[in-house]
């Protein structure tokens, strides 16, 4: 167990977790909301520091990620947990644990393990990804100081829900971060036991502190693919950076919307088209390999600068993080 980072101590020996915007309040004995978090006699521990349950080299772009030194390997991992309860979680058998769960089955490693790994293996990035990161904010957090004093990029993969406090002690080891705005606040509510302003925070203000943000939203019939929700996504997106790239992603049934059907690739193409009119630079469509949707175009001559297929890189048409063709240059980190 690990002593738990931004908590308060309240009477009766119940504390306050102020790691998420949760805040939940929990009794002696007793775990938060995503499980992993518990009061043992007034303080807070993390059950899952060191504990890991997924282990992967992943390519960058499965993040997805498309503007962070595409084309590169990531070091992936996760422990279990999470703060929310998506009801179309596709980790689920690793997110939402069992309230009496031991995490005896958890593989051990240490930060420097990690990292050590990394190098290893050429990564140019460690990716907390998987579960949610914040759940295991403190394992995260030791890693992510090591491995950027040893040259690996640090990355989350992310609901956003985490607080302030939180966003303030990692941002300045934090590299990038791929945050999911999922749906408005009903569908926060009623989808993923959440609220939407938090996301929302979360990312102007991890734009604030330097950390390149992408945004992803996974469009899910009769859910949250309505023009108006999409008008609005790509209207917030625009406020914060013209150049913040959207992802939009197919759903596939899963968990407990099964009886959902898949995305039709029109609503995927309308909703592309929605961003691009809204004046952003870069719009994708995930979880639909071969479509042109998976390109980088140039905002300056419209012409492809970087092909993919899945999560392969293609053709490369740019130099120096510029176009080929007409010279723009080509938002992103580590662009080729």
């Amino acid at each position: 167990m690990k002593e738990a980072l931004f908590f308060e101590r309240l009477q009766g020996n119940s504390v306050r977790c102020n790691l998420c915007s949760h805040h939940c309040v929990i009794l002696p004995d007793k775990r938060g909301k995503c499980g992993v978090r518990e009061n043992r006699n007034g303080t807070l521990f993390s059950l899952v520091y060191g504990k890991v349950c997924a282990y992967n080299i992943d390519p960058i772009e499965k993040k997805p990620l498309f503007h962070f030194y595409p084309g590169s390997k990531s070091l992936s991992f996760s422990t279990k947990g999470c703060n929310f309860s998506c009801l179309h979680c596709q980790n689920y058998s690793i997110a939402q644990i069992s309230k009496d769960e031991t995490f005896d089955n958890g593989i051990e490693y240490r930060p420097e393990n990690i990292v050590n790994d990394a190098l290893m293996s050429n990564s140019k990035s460690i990716s907390y990804t998987y579960s949610e990161p914040t759940v295991f904010f403190e394992f995260a957090y030791d890693t992510a100081v090591i491995a950027k004093q040893k040259g690996i990029k640090n990355v989350f993969v992310s609901n956003g829900y985490n607080t302030s406090l939180a966003t303030h002690k990692i941002a300045p080891y934090l590299d990038a971060n791929n945050i999911d705005l999922k749906g408005d606040d009903d569908f926060y509510k009623n989808v993923c036991g959440a609220k939407l302003q938090p996301v929302l925070d979360t990312i102007r203000l991890m734009k604030e502190k330097g950390v390149w943000v992408e945004v992803t939203t996974l469009i899910i019939p009769n859910m949250n693919d309505d023009d108006e929700f999409l008008y609005w996504v790509a209207d917030f997106i625009k406020s914060i950076d013209v150049n913040m790239p959207w992802h939009i992603t197919r759903f596939h049934p899963t968990h407990k919307l099964l009886n959902q059907p898949p995305t039709p690739l029109k609503t995927l193409i309308k909703a592309r088209q929605i961003g691009i009119d809204a004046g952003l630079h870069y719009v994708y469509t995930g979880n639909v390999p071969g479509f042109e949707g998976e390109h980088t175009y140039c905002p300056g001559c419209k012409k492809v600068v970087i092909e993919r297929m899945g999560f392969s890189i293609g053709n490369v048409n740019m130099r120096s993080g510029r176009c080929n063709y007409c010279g723009y240059e080509i938002a992103g980190v580590g662009m080729p």
